[in-house]
């Protein structure tokens, strides 16, 4: 197993900065792989890009040096000066082997996540797999792993509760709402556009919410998440005379000042007397305390929702003994299948010498006998023999495994 090599580049080591010069764009992306692969002598390639971590799972018989770790920075980002090349390439995590094995598995069940348990690095790590598979990258190694890295992950997701508990801010605060019971064709005003929002704001889409109303200071960003929403979107001062009322406000901008104060807050009510859901995600909050306050308020705040998230994550957390169990044993199960593959593979080449042994005696060293049979006889032959050839492979692959595996292990 030794020549399965990982290099990792993640949020445990470097910053979301750091991570995103190692990303190359889209349309470079195949050059870039194909040269990798090409330059450091790869039998195999796997490129993972996610928002927190860049990682090249490949197959080599060469040793695994800094040189092409160097080689692989350089390539991914030729634009890096020597120095900084060699500063994120000294600073990359290594696996090699069973540990490498053990790291993959890890990545897909989300242990090695920034937020411990969320699902989506299982679909990433399967995209990530189909396009370099597209690309003629991977091998039957790699296809191997990622078969059993899926099973695993969903395993884990499915018998233990490492998902189970939202943990992410967005999520929390959705569940949160739908709890209080809003409708689908409540009005619902966003304050702000940057990424907290933006994560919201895919909760309500997906579940087809429908009227929004996005202000914002840059108004060509609120028009971004407008759009997303299909919704409509205005700049900031719009806000203080804005008079359709609203059913739910999300609030998150990096002011330090409270945005909704009991003034604006009086304008956005317009007289209605409906109970209204204000949910203020902002650091400091950008609700004044005296509309938080208000009986005609429901008010969600950060803070509130972080105490939850962290409490949700430290029983995720309590579940990773469990997964930890499930990998182990995972990654001895893909060490009996990669050596059971490499005797269906190597047997092979008995299968192909097999056929051309019946071949040479049909032909060959029978003909005669053969020819002298009516075409019904030698149909009849021919099915005999191509049965007799197809267990045998059968039998042989099988005795081998078995006798391969009692004394392996």
């Amino acid at each position: 197993m030794h020549f399965l090599k990982v290099i990792a580049f993640t949020h445990s080591k470097f910053s979301l900065e750091e991570i995103g010069k190692l990303q190359p764009k889209a349309e470079d992306l195949k050059s870039t792989l194909t040269q990798i692969k090409l330059r450091c002598q790869f039998s195999e390639l796997l490129f993972l890009n996610t928002c927190n971590r860049v990682e090249l799972l490949f197959r080599t018989e060469h040793e695994l040096s800094s040189a092409t770790i160097i080689t692989c920075v350089s390539l991914l980002n030729p634009s890096l000066s020597v120095t900084n090349t060699r500063i994120l390439a000294d600073s990359a995590e290594v696996y090699e082997g069973e540990m490498a094995v053990a790291h993959v598995l890890r990545v897909a069940s989300s242990l090695d996540s920034m937020v411990v348990g969320e699902r989506e690095i299982i679909t990433q790590v399967r995209k990530a797999y189909d396009f370099c598979n597209e690309l003629e990258l991977t091998g039957d190694f790699l296809r191997l792993l990622i078969r059993q890295t899926i099973e695993t992950a969903k395993e884990i997701y499915t018998t233990t509760e490492i998902a189970k508990n939202p943990v992410s801010i967005a999520s929390l605060a959705y569940r949160q709402l739908r709890e209080l019971g809003i409708k689908n064709e409540s009005r619902i005003l966003f304050v702000g556009s940057g990424e907290t929002n933006i994560s919201l704001a895919g909760y309500f889409q997906k579940h087809q919410f429908a009227n929004f109303t996005v202000f914002n200071r840059t108004l060509i960003n609120g028009e971004k998440l407008a759009k997303q929403l299909n919704g409509r979107a205005f700049g900031l001062n719009a806000l203080y005379e804005f008079k359709e009322g609203f059913d739910v406000l999300v609030v998150c901008t990096s002011s330090k000042e409270p945005i909704i104060t009991a003034t604006v807050f009086s304008t956005l009510l317009n007289n209605e007397s409906s109970k209204k859901i204000i949910i203020d995600l902002g650091i400091p909050a950008n609700v004044e305390d005296v509309v938080a306050k208000n009986r005609q308020v429901k008010y969600i705040d950060i803070v509130s929702l972080k105490a939850q998230a962290e409490v949700n994550l430290q029983l995720r957390k309590a579940e990773i003994v469990k997964c930890e169990k499930i990998i182990k044993a995972k990654a001895k199960a893909f060490n009996l299948l990669r050596q059971e593959r490499k005797i269906e593979l190597a047997f092979g080449e008995v299968s192909k010498q097999v056929r051309a042994i019946k071949e040479l005696a049909l032909n060959e060293v029978f003909a005669k006998e053969v020819n002298t049979l009516d075409l019904s006889s030698k149909e009849v032959l021919d099915k005999v023999l191509c049965y007799v050839e197809k267990k045998y492979n059968a039998v042989v692959i099988k005795k081998a495994k078995e006798v391969f595996l009692s004394t392996k292990y």
